[in-house]
């Protein structure tokens, strides 16, 4: 049955979820999964164990599920069936409270670091706004103490959110919170001034850090710092990041002014587009679209800074669609730019990039399987039985993932990373 269902998760996507899903009711009376509230309070489930210092466990194999062993997987499936953990935003700013127990409890600094790790410090920018237990989770997944991470939160958040992240500032060396905080909105020029201004304050670091990566609140590694770092070095001062020519449909997001406005959905405010053409772009420049994701060499970065092209591609860039997307995948074309790519290279895409492993539901079945989780906005929020494809990708970093939609699969990503960790030598 092993054999079985991974040819069909291979190479049937679709029916490999039915298999799984029929044979998870079979093993009902096998495994026993059970949650429930009890006056409002809720009550951990079997094979959860409430009381670990690093938060809500789950009793399950890790290294069965990355081998897709039925039974296992089947377990997981009933996991993310019941009520999820109760952690909130007002938890984890009551547990960072005291820096002293929460270092001691969640394990920071406990992973050795070699000498090539120390000497190649990394720094990070964290575009966040809410879920600080899942936030506290990725610092905690990629924290090292030799690097330093920036934390931009929204001004529009949670005061228990604002709250928890400056806790986890306080508390975890490298740490910090960006100097200047914008208030976000959904593919609007504020999204990349965060990213901006955490990259301002980073140059001023007294971290010698070599290259910057941005993640936000759904990410996760997919490496160990030590593995992250063997594979920059080889990038040899290259940036990694996607870089495309933009299809016809795409060019509307920058030949229009787009003029933020309320609207009576999930974003209440967005870019809209408006009738008025803009101008070209300023310099001749050549406009390639990519990601809001990027890892970028310290010397890029710091031309960027002092570059007028920049700063006036910038202030073009202000009034279209989402120019996160467009603003970095430009100007690494730049010719002259620190590990710039030449404009006749082929387009970077999202798979030949190593910065974000995304699945798209419409590619699912071509480029890679089925989400076994859910979707939100065309994108697959992971489920447990990725563990495999996810950890053996060869990208870096992968979005979205949620402990409300699978908890199991980010617990198995911290105990994979955790194994990585212990074999490296000091």
């Amino acid at each position: 049955i092993y054999d079985l269902l991974l040819q069909q998760f291979l190479y049937k996507p679709g029916c490999f979820l039915l298999s799984l899903s029929l044979l998870a009711v079979c093993l009902l009376k096998l495994v026993s999964i059970k949650g429930s509230e009890r006056d409002g309070v809720y009550v951990p489930p079997d094979g959860v164990n409430a009381s670990s210092p690093r938060g809500h466990r789950y009793d399950v194999n890790c290294t069965a599920i990355y081998e897709l062993d039925p039974v296992e997987v089947g377990k997981a499936l009933q996991i993310r069936r019941r009520p999820a953990a109760d952690e909130d935003d007002a938890s984890t700013a009551s547990l960072t409270s005291d820096c002293r127990a929460f270092m001691g409890s969640r394990g920071y600094g406990d992973a050795p670091a070699s000498a090539a790790e120390r000497s190649f410090p990394l720094a990070y920018t964290l575009v966040v706004h809410k879920n600080a237990p899942m936030v506290e989770r990725i610092l905690r997944a990629i924290y090292a103490p030799h690097n330093v991470y920036c934390i931009h939160y929204d001004q529009k958040s949670s005061p228990a959110f604002i709250r928890a992240m400056r806790n986890l500032a306080a508390c975890v060396p490298h740490v910090f919170i960006s100097s200047k905080l914008e208030s976000v909105e959904y593919a609007h020029i504020s999204r990349l001034n965060a990213d901006l201004n955490c990259l301002s304050d980073l140059l001023r670091s007294a971290v010698g850090w070599k290259y910057v990566i941005n993640l936000c609140g759904q990410d996760f590694p997919l490496k160990s710092n030590y593995e992250l770092v063997a594979e920059l070095r080889r990038l040899n001062g290259s940036n990694m990041l996607e870089s495309s020519r933009p299809s016809p449909l795409k060019r509307q997001r920058f030949s229009f002014r787009y003029q933020l406005r309320s609207v009576p959905y999930e974003y209440r405010r967005i870019p809209v587009k408006t009738a008025a053409a803009k101008e070209p772009p300023p310099h001749g420049i050549e406009v390639f679209m990519g990601s809001a994701y990027f890892v970028l060499s310290r010397p890029f970065v710091d031309h960027i800074s002092g570059s007028r092209l920049a700063k006036d591609f910038l202030s073009w860039s202000e009034d279209t669609y989402s120019p996160d997307e467009h603003f970095w995948a430009t100007l690494v074309r730049v010719p002259g730019v620190p590990g710039h790519v030449p404009r006749p290279e082929a387009d970077i895409s999202d798979l030949r990039s190593k910065t974000r492993l995304v699945k798209w539901n419409y590619l699912e079945g071509v480029l890679y399987p089925a989400c076994t989780g859910t979707h939100l906005r065309s994108v697959c929020i992971y489920g447990a039985a990725e563990l495999r494809w996810l950890l053996s990708s060869g990208h870096w970093f992968a979005n979205k993932f949620d402990p409300k939609v699978d908890p199991v699969l980010i617990q198995c990503l911290e105990e994979k990373l955790r194994e990585k960790r212990r074999i490296v030598k000091t």
